[in-house]
Order: C-alpha cells, then structure tokens, then sequence
C-alpha cells in the first residue's frame, strides 16, 4: 500500500526510531516562567485580593513551574503554592519531593507541605487541619495583614472553614487563573510549538501503525509512547476509535481490532514537553485504502466548517457575533454534533469555550484577543456513518489566526 509521506515527514527528522530532543533555550524557558507569574500578579492587583492559594497542579505549574506527580496530584491535593500580589511566592512541595524545586527561580520560599486529607490524615485530620491553616494564617498576616482576602482555585471544605474561622474571606481564584493563563507570551508560544512538533510525531508514528489489525489501544499506547519518550507527561483522554466506533462521538480505545478502509478518528488531547498542551484531531482510513464516496463527502464537510470558522478569528471578535457568522451545520449533522465550536488552550483546556450555534444561548460572553491560543473543531457524522473529527490549534494575532500545527489534512 502506498504510503502518505506527508505524513511520515513528522517522524524524527533523522529517520532513527529515537525521541525527539528540544531545541528550546533554557532561556525562554525562564522568561515564560517570569510572564506567566506575573500574569498571575497582575490579575491579583487588578482584583484587589492580596494572595492566591493554589491546589490545582496546572495553575502550580503555570506560576511556578514547579511539577510532580501532576496526574496524582489532580485528585490527591498534597501541595500547594501560596502567591503574593506584592510579596513572595511560596511553594509547600510534597514531602520529600523538595528537590525538585531546586534552581527555579520564580519561587521565592520553599516549605513542605501539610497533608490533612482524610486518606493520610484519617482520624488526625482535624489536628491537622489546625496545624496547616495557622501556617498558611501566619503568612497572611505577615505579607498581607490581618482580615485579608485570598483567592483559592481549589480547596476542600475543612480547609476553608478553618481559614474563615481565622478571619479570612476565601473568595474564588479560578476566574484569575483562566483569565492570567488565556493570554501567551511569545516565549510561551515558542514551548507549545515543540509540544505541538512532539504531538505530531505521535501522530506519524500513529499513522505508521494504522494497518489493519491493529488495535484502537494499540494506537493509543503508540502516541503516550512518542511523547513520554521526547519529555512529554501524559494523555488527558483515550480518544482512539475506528470504523463503527467513532459513531456516536466518546467512545474510548479498546481492544477493537481496525479494518482495512474503516476511519480511523481521534483526539490526541496530549500534554507534552514543558507542560504544554496539543490538542489536535484527525481523522483517516485504515491501511490508506481511499475513502469511499461517503467518508469523502463527510471529510469535506468537516474541513469546510474548520476552513470557514477559522477565517473568522480575530482579535476584539466577541463569541456571539462569531457565533453569528460561524458555519451552518446542516440538519443532518445536528444530531451528531460537537457540543463546542472552538475553546482556549494551553498548558491544558482553558476558557474560553464557544459553544456550537445549536447550543450557544448557554455559552458565556468574551471575546478574542490577540495572544489566546484556541482550538478549532469539527466533529460530522450522520446515521449509521462513521464519525469525522477534525481540530487545529491556533494563535490569535494582530492579522487573524495563525495555525500552530501544520500536519496534512486529507483531502
């Protein structure tokens, strides 16, 4: 079968089945790390709330650059960073972890963390409780005063009850966080687009292996493996289908074996090297056989809706007059629709999130603005058809949208 060399072009440039190696100046790295800190600051300032506390290993990520264990840590909240908008930034790193801390220089003080969660702390949590707030207390008073406010993204409920008992007035930090992480600083474009090269290795070497008999886990396992192995850090879903599989739209990677001529259609949702974000979709036959008339005219439709959608970003573009001019899904896609026209991005999924005409009386406001980086996307399918899954991730500039990822299309 011949193959797609548009394709294999994504491989490691020097052919050798071998991780890819960042080209990236460690001094980008450190000035995207002062920008995204100061980001955080100046929402803090803007809101007149003196700190923010941080659970949420991404937003710890994104002040501090400080990672570890980032998939255990989504559920298991066992460090912390605590930010002053005119004072320190200070990371609590799990204990025995604080080495991984060392040389970054966006943190100011490094404690161990408190752990009180009830798995650790079991009948001891209350004491424990105790103990944490009085820490996180004392170092109000001293950066900020008495009776402040602090801003927390994430923070289960005997926490915030023992800060408020302290008399300070928890407010929520997520409005910062997405708000600070929504705008990019050159530097930071200059990381995602080596996440992006690294995610679409993963799809070559995904594209290598798209022969019949293959499993839909396999070809999942083939895309974690290329960016774990180029410094990338996990897959945030296991959207991996083919043939009869990818309709409706959700299912996830099984032991289905993929025929030759069914589509094969995915969404890497990968986050990479420096923690960034590639959030890319495709879609293509098994074995390169071409696409019946069917798949075809499915195809097309989908790359229209991306082609037109994509023509009308611009910076100061509010989300409904967007709306107003997006693509027209006709009727018989309706049903098995995307619920969401385009989102922001980043170090993961970010707001904003502009959903599909059908359902955009239950978006919010907002606009775009120069420097968000979003995802555009279509998803077409009609009944008892295979489901077509396109998306591209894109730079808002002063002129348009500027395509990060560049790996072919199709048709």
């Amino acid at each position: 079968m011949a193959r797609d060399e548009r394709k294999r072009a994504f491989l490691n440039a020097e052919g050798a089945d071998k991780p890819l190696v960042s080209p990236v100046p460690h001094e980008v790295l450190v000035r995207a790390r002062a920008h995204r800190l100061g980001r955080i600051k100046q929402q803090l300032v803007a809101a007149d709330i003196p700190a923010i506390l941080l659970y949420d290993p991404v937003n710890i990520r994104y002040s501090l650059d400080c990672a570890n264990m980032q998939v255990w840590t989504l559920h298991n909240p066992l460090r912390y960073a605590l930010i002053f908008a005119e004072g320190p930034a200070v990371m609590f790193e799990f204990k025995g972890s604080e080495h991984l801390c060392d040389g970054i220089e966006t943190i100011d003080e490094l404690r161990t963390a408190s752990g009180w969660t009830y798995m650790t702390a079991g009948d001891t949590m209350e004491a424990r409780v105790e103990r944490w707030a009085n820490e996180i207390t004392d170092l109000i008073h001293t950066h900020a005063g008495p009776g402040a406010r602090l801003a927390v993204d994430r923070l289960d409920i005997p926490g915030m009850a023992a800060l408020e008992r302290r008399g300070i007035t928890v407010v929520d930090g997520t409005p910062l966080t997405e708000q600070a992480r929504s705008i990019k600083s050159a530097d930071e474009i200059e990381l995602m687009r080596w996440t992006i090269r690294v995610g679409e290795a993963g799809m070559a070497r995904m594209y290598e292996y798209s022969m019949p008999g293959v499993t839909e886990q396999e070809l999942w396992a083939h895309l974690h493996f290329e960016n774990a192995r180029s410094g990338g850090e996990w897959l945030e879903t296991r959207l991996v289908t083919c043939g009869p599989n990818t309709n409706p739209w959700y299912s996830e990677a099984s032991g289905r074996a993929c025929q030759a001529g069914e589509m094969i259609s995915f969404d890497i949702d990968l986050v990479g090297p420096y923690g960034y974000c590639a959030d890319l979709s495709r879609s293509w036959t098994c074995g390169d056989v071409p696409m019946t008339p069917t798949q075809h005219r499915l195809y097309a439709t989908a790359l229209e809706q991306i082609d037109h959608n994509l023509a009308l970003l611009r910076p100061g573009l509010s989300f409904a007059e967007f709306n107003d001019k997006s693509w027209p899904i006709p009727e018989e896609h309706v049903p098995y629709r995307y619920s969401l026209a385009a989102h922001g991005v980043g170090m993961a999924d970010e707001w904003p999130v502009v959903l599909l005409s059908p359902d955009f009386a239950a978006s919010h406001g907002g606009q775009f603005e120069q420097n968000m980086v979003v995802c555009v996307e279509s998803l077409i399918a009609e009944e008892g058809t295979e489901s077509i899954k396109l998306e591209t991730q894109v730079l808002i500039t002063e002129s348009g949208a500027e395509r990060l990822d560049s790996f072919p299309w199709e048709l």
